[in-house]
């Protein structure tokens, strides 16, 4: 039942109720039918069910056979090693997950605990969880509505909304039927929501909806989703899946092969062992959480809070950024932005003064606190603290000329009057809708209403809130004080055009992120001018082509209408939570990656289901946050620009040490796959491979890391959320480098044996090591040479070379280490030998570079999208 559009006789009846309320024992049969009026809990993992969905991946569960097969055989130290790596991954994603949801919560703190309500006629204090649909509740300023409600009575009641509906300023409830029509929650007058608070007045209100049934239950029910998965998940997601599927199919093929050439089948297992080891990165899922924990830290600097670990990298992947307007691009302050007066109009008694400033002070019921801090209803904060400015302060204002009366504003006649006392006699005020006026006014100013017209329509058409100001003279106070009375043969003053105003870095925010190929999209419940005003202001609109569409514009669109033109939308004005949602949806059915800010009740699904919600960390409410994968600390658009340069690049260092590992994987594989066809030994034990893959990728991995953002990386198009992390010629460098690693040790094993050198496995050891030390130093950048670069500009690298070296020595000339890692000592000669060896990775990585610079490429760069959305301004490529 649309309880907005029916008579409050009709609602009473429709709930069987009176305006004296319910029985004890009706709501007692009631609560039991309707539940309490609370929010439910989502069903949350147990510690049991987070612990076995870390070791879920498949990844994880090839390297456990790994270990199981290795304890069979007597390799005990493998197995060891591996049951610690996973261990160690898997507490790091239980911390992750263990951090439970609490968005709900923050639901419920923000329900009222105990409300007035009438039972059996007489006033009554009850728990809010208590309250049923047919309740008569009783509200006043200060209260927090308690469930939705339609209003009975209603006594210059107003309520704050924004936090439900985005919203600045306080709405004037009324009692009267809405015409039929379809309302957004923002135009439903005569509705009360739970959660909201009364601000001004007081009220009697049937209780129509409880519990999940409400506006705020609805939203509950939204944020109860399933996590969103973000690219770099989905992407190491295929790519365990791949390796593990082709570590099974090389080891089975190798075994099969061996079985059929009669060589004993426990060297065979031994060494497709190996080869699992060798083809999973096992350092990768710990490296990639480290860089994002490092990303996350440096983002807390930037006035940027991660809640949600993996959302640093999803930064980098965002197409568009939906943002709520209030508070987020605009400043949440109600400001005069013009005054216009009506010129030659002169007031008797009050001397010199200002008419129209006059006015702006007396005609409000805002005050200023002894620490200068404005209370009161927005709007009127906003013009007692214009003329307080102007040196118009109504303290002293109305010490002079007192208030006599005063008539209420009521939506119907869309004004307030106040009275006063001068020496000339008593002075009327009216401020109001221009409209209201124009009627009010003395027959010498009706020739004129044209020109006034004109000019508040220019106003209004610009998206400003325009409040009209007329003022007359009585010889003293009249005994009628009814507005037919008071409110005539006006002189018009002149009117204030108002406006939330946009934050001034916002502009420049939108302008970054138009440049990095990202959209910003404007989602409001404010009413389509203002928000088309705001959107121009700050540069979101910037072509016919892009349009403004509002929420009953949207319903009335089927999904395939809406897909055709989901692109082109820049802002969304007057629209409902769900609709939110449907937005993000309908973009992210298009391949866009989508980031949504907000700080209201309201944005809580809609962050909760975008691929990175962004809440407001001053003025959001804990919902939001709750709901929210990072938080803005200081409330600054500008702040999500530099979260996104961030966000690319750790996206982009993480895409290098996925390089840098997987390339020596790829040569592990070949020198270990390939040596028994040549009639080779087994070049590597299982050991070398998990030293490998632990310390010689691991530390350069880690180092990897703490590279700086490529040049221009914020001139590039965001990174295509459909494209595989070997796509751009990043599986052919991985290929190709892998087989020349490969290559290298095993012309270094078939040199050494032919030398006849007994400890060949070591020197070939050696080769793997220091070949990927020299590959982490030339993968630092796609396209800049190490000596441009300069050694310097990672000092982390250069430690984790150095460190990694020192290790390696340690493991080739410690006695001990000798026997726990199976090596032998080296010559100076065979050590030189090996380096210079290793280093031809180096250089072919080095030479590769040189050539692509000078044919002005960029190996295996990220690509942009394969189809941008209109209105993407893209300025340039990654350097």
């Amino acid at each position: 039942m649309d309880y907005y559009l029916t008579p409050v006789a009709d609602v009473a009846a429709a709930l069987a109720t009176t305006p004296a309320g319910l029985d004890a024992a009706t709501a007692g049969q009631r609560l039991a039918e309707h539940g309490p009026n609370q929010l439910a809990n989502a069903q949350q993992k147990t510690i049991g069910q987070l612990v076995l969905h870390q070791l879920a991946d498949v990844m994880i569960l090839v390297l456990l056979a790994a270990a199981g097969v290795s304890v069979l055989i007597g390799e005990a130290k493998s197995a060891y090693v591996i049951l610690a790596i996973v261990g160690l991954n898997a507490v790091i994603g239980f911390v992750q997950e263990y951090r439970a949801d609490k968005a709900l919560e923050a639901l419920q703190k923000m329900a009222a605990s105990h409300a007035q309500v009438l039972r059996d006629g007489q006033p009554r204090a009850i728990l809010t969880a208590e309250l049923v649909p047919g309740d008569v509740v009783l509200l006043e300023a200060g209260n927090v509505i308690p469930a939705d409600v339609r209003f009975l009575e209603a006594f210059a009641l107003k309520v704050d909304e924004s936090s439900l509906t985005g919203e600045s300023g306080n709405v004037e409830k009324t009692v009267a039927a809405l015409p039929p029509g379809d309302y957004p929650l923002g135009d439903r007058l005569n509705l009360g929501y739970k959660g909201t608070s009364v601000t001004n007045g007081r009220a009697t209100a049937y209780v129509v909806a409880t519990g999940m049934r409400t506006e705020l239950g609805q939203i509950a029910t939204l944020i109860q989703t399933a996590e969103v998965v973000t690219p770099l998940q989905k992407r190491l997601g295929t790519l365990g899946k791949r390796l593990s599927v082709g570590v099974l199919v090389i080891a089975a093929l190798f075994f099969g092969v061996g079985w059929l050439r009669g060589e004993p089948w426990e060297n065979l297992l031994l060494v497709s062992i190996s080869l699992a080891i060798a083809a999973l990165p096992e350092a990768l899922p710990a490296l990639v959480t480290v860089s994002l924990a490092l990303g996350a830290g440096r983002l807390m600097k930037s006035h940027a809070l991660i809640r949600k670990l993996p959302a640093v990298e999803t930064l980098g992947s965002v197409t568009y950024i939906c943002t709520d307007k209030t508070g987020t691009l605009t400043l949440n302050q109600m400001t005069v932005q013009d005054l216009y007066e009506v010129p030659a109009v002169v007031l008797a008694g009050l001397a010199d003064r200002n008419a129209l400033l006059t006015a702006l002070a007396l005609n409000t019921d805002a005050t200023c606190g002894p620490e200068n801090q404005w209370l009161g209803d927005s709007t009127e904060v906003a013009l007692a603290r214009y003329a307080a400015e102007k040196d118009y302060a109504r303290p002293a204002l109305e010490t002079q000329f007192p208030r006599l009366a005063e008539l209420p504003f009521d939506s119907e006649r869309r004004c307030m009057t106040t009275l006063h006392q001068t020496q000339q006699g008593v002075l009327v005020l009216t401020k109001g809708a221009a409209g209201a006026l124009y009627q009010q006014l003395t027959a010498g100013q009706q020739s004129s209403l044209a020109d006034l017209t004109r000019r508040v329509d220019a106003q209004a058409a610009q998206g400003y809130r325009v409040l009209a100001y007329g003022a007359k003279m009585l010889p003293e106070m009249p005994p009628d004080l009814t507005p037919a009375a008071i409110e005539t043969d006006l002189t018009f003053l002149g009117f204030a055009s108002l406006m939330d105003p946009p934050r001034e870095e916002a502009r420049q925010a939108v302008a970054e992120c138009k440049t990095a190929g990202i959209i910003p999209v404007m989602i409001t419940g404010d009413h389509k001018l203002t928000a088309q005003a705001i959107a121009e202001k700050l540069g979101i609109i910037s072509s016919p082509e892009e349009l403004v569409l509002t929420g009953p514009e949207l319903t009335a669109l089927d999904e395939p209408a809406f897909a055709a033109v989901v692109e082109k939308v820049r802002v969304y004005a007057r629209v409902d939570p769900a609709q939110k949602l449907r937005i993000i949806s309908a973009l992210q059915a298009r391949h866009q990656f989508v980031a949504m800010t907000g700080d209201g009740v309201n944005d809580a699904p809609a962050l909760k289901n975008a691929d990175i919600g962004i809440a407001m960390g001053i003025n959001g409410t804990e919902v939001a946050k709750e709901a929210a994968a990072l938080i803005l600390l200081d409330d600054n658009f500008a702040t999500i620009v530099k979260a996104v340069k961030h966000g690319r690049r750790i996206y982009d260092n993480i895409i290098k040490f996925i390089r840098y590992l997987l390339a020596g994987s790829v040569g592990e594989i070949t020198a270990l796959f390939c040596a028994p066809f040549f009639g080779l030994p087994i070049p590597l034990l299982a050991i070398h491979i998990l030293w490998i893959n632990l310390i010689t990728d691991g530390l350069p991995g880690l180092a990897l890391a703490y590279e700086p953002a490529e040049k221009r990386s914020m001139q590039r198009p965001p990174i295509d959320p459909r494209q595989t992390i070997f796509a751009d010629g990043v599986g052919w460098f991985i290929l190709g480098i892998g087989l020349l690693i490969g290559a290298l040790t095993i012309g270094t094993q078939t040199w050494a044996i032919g030398q006849g050198l007994p400890h060949w496995q070591t020197m070939t050891f050696t080769v793997l090591c220091f070949s990927q030390l020299g590959l982490s130093l030339a993968i630092r950048s796609r396209r800049e040479s190490i000596f441009s670069l300069g050694l310097l500009s990672n000092k982390t690298m250069l430690g984790a070379v150095l460190l990694t070296v020192g290790l390696h020595l340690t493991i080739l000339y410690v006695p001990f280490c000798n026997t726990l890692f199976s090596t032998q000592p080296l010559t100076v000669a065979e050590l030189g030998i090996a380096v210079a060896i290793a280093s031809v990775v180096f250089w072919a990585v080095e030479i590769q570079k040189l050539i692509f610079r000078r044919r002005g490429a960029t190996p295996a760069r990220v690509a942009a999208p394969a189809a941008r959305p209109s209105g993407a301004a893209v300025a340039g490529h990654a350097g």
